[in-house]
């Protein structure tokens, strides 16, 4: 294969992918699991937005949880060149 193609493509979503499927086997709302890959200056950013109630599970003791995920998150962007940075967004007051 010659794909030449940059990690801006809108092909590459495997980080994406890779974080709904490790967050919603962690929390009790699946289906509220979303996230959202944006690229700018600095990388890409993963937005990633869970039910209120999960905020706790996916964040973890002392931010552990979270701490991991980014982690791995990193070794996925490094294998494509890319800086990957997660960002847990706060659910909003209903």
């Amino acid at each position: 294969m010659a794909d030449d193609a940059p990690v801006s493509d809108a092909n590459f979503t495997a980080d994406v992918e890779f974080v709904e499927y490790v967050v919603r086997h962690i929390v009790d709302n699946p289906d509220e699991v979303s996230a959202e890959r944006t690229i700018d200056e600095m990388g890409v950013l993963i937005l990633l937005k869970v039910a209120k109630d999960d905020m706790g599970k996916v964040i973890g003791k002392d931010g552990q949880t979270a701490k991991a995920i980014r982690i791995l998150l990193r070794i996925i962007g490094s294998k494509n060149n890319a800086r990957v940075n997660l960002k847990i967004v706060e659910p909003e007051e209903a």
